[in-house]
């Protein structure tokens, strides 16, 4: 994910139109959002913020009441697949069935691979994307954004770090990544400057799901690995502190929720259905409730309009 950051796709994969070779996230099951406030009555009532965000939404996303939302449910505490009720959480999850709501709409959401979200999104079998998508230029070629949180990339290794490995020199070292994530280029640039300064190249292990980089890390298969920074620090908590974060995070940017071009004043009524999300306190319930709440931002925009 370049000066991109987490679940970036690799340089060069992505078109415009016709072929859909871009990522997405993945994941089954829908869950619903909470419905919009009331419209009000009376000759002189002015309409509520959410009534009129809710009037620019085009006919064409609005006429079923759903809002078909792609995502690749297999990146904890963002979005993930509860083992116990197969529903597909997070506070990712948590947050677009609130901002949903403010329209109106209801979150149906469709697991699926990370990499084929944005094609989905393209070709319309989408109406959001919404799986951790780094805002970057590269994909604003192709969709819109809402920036909606900001991250970084984080590095974790066995408690102890016993492999001894160092994210700015882990030449020689064993380093899990997931499939079409920035991270995937971050660690292939490190590889090819050790072998320029004479020193091994970096192992890179690229498994389809972070939650398979997560096991292999915890089960000694690699040295260490490297994902978004609130998904490293999930994990750290879930395996019982048996993983531990090193170095610092870097190359911060936001995530953002991804739409098609052609998806006119919906994304004007996204970026509004933020603000009223952030201003009456949504936001920040729901990153504190999962603990996320350090990458939260204030000032939500729209990028790639232009495209």
């Amino acid at each position: 994910m370049g000066t991109l950051s987490r679940r970036a796709l690799a340089a060069g994969t992505f078109v415009v139109a016709g072929a859909l070779t871009l990522t997405a996230c993945g994941g089954g099951g829908t869950t619903g959002a909470s419905p919009a406030a009331p419209a009000a009555t009376g000759a002189t009532a002015a309409p509520s913020p959410q009534n009129t965000l809710a009037a620019m939404v085009p006919d064409a996303i609005k006429s079923d009441g759903k809002l078909v939302v792609g995502v690749d449910a297999s990146y904890p505490p963002n979005e993930s697949v509860d083992p116990a009720s197969q529903k597909i959480v997070g506070w990712d999850v948590e947050l677009v069935e609130a901002i949903a709501g403010k329209l109106g709409l209801t979150a149906e959401f469709q697991n699926a691979g990370f990499d084929t979200i944005i094609p989905g999104l393209q070709s319309g079998k989408y109406e959001l994307g919404a799986s951790s998508f780094t805002d970057n230029k590269e994909r604003e070629k192709v969709v819109d954004f809402v920036t909606y949180y900001s991250a970084g990339t984080a590095w974790a290794t066995l408690k102890g770090n016993p492999k001894g490995v160092n994210p700015d020199d882990a030449c020689g070292k064993k380093i899990g990544v997931q499939q079409g994530t920035v991270q995937v280029d971050d660690i292939k640039a490190k590889s090819e400057a050790c072998v320029k300064a004479g020193k091994p190249a970096i192992e890179q292990v690229v498994r389809k799901q972070q939650t398979e980089v997560n096991a292999d890390l915890v089960s000694g298969k690699i040295d260490g690995m490297l994902a978004d920074s609130p998904i490293v620090g999930y994990a750290v908590k879930q395996t019982g502190d048996k993983l531990e974060i090193i170095g610092q995070a870097y190359d911060t940017a936001p995530y953002g929720y991804a739409m098609s071009k052609n998806s006119g004043t919906f994304k004007d009524a996204w970026l509004g259905a933020v603000k009223e999300v952030i201003a009456d306190g949504t936001y920040k319930s729901i990153l504190d409730k999962w603990g996320v709440g350090d990458g939260a931002i204030t000032d939500p925009v729209i990028n790639g309009a232009q495209g």
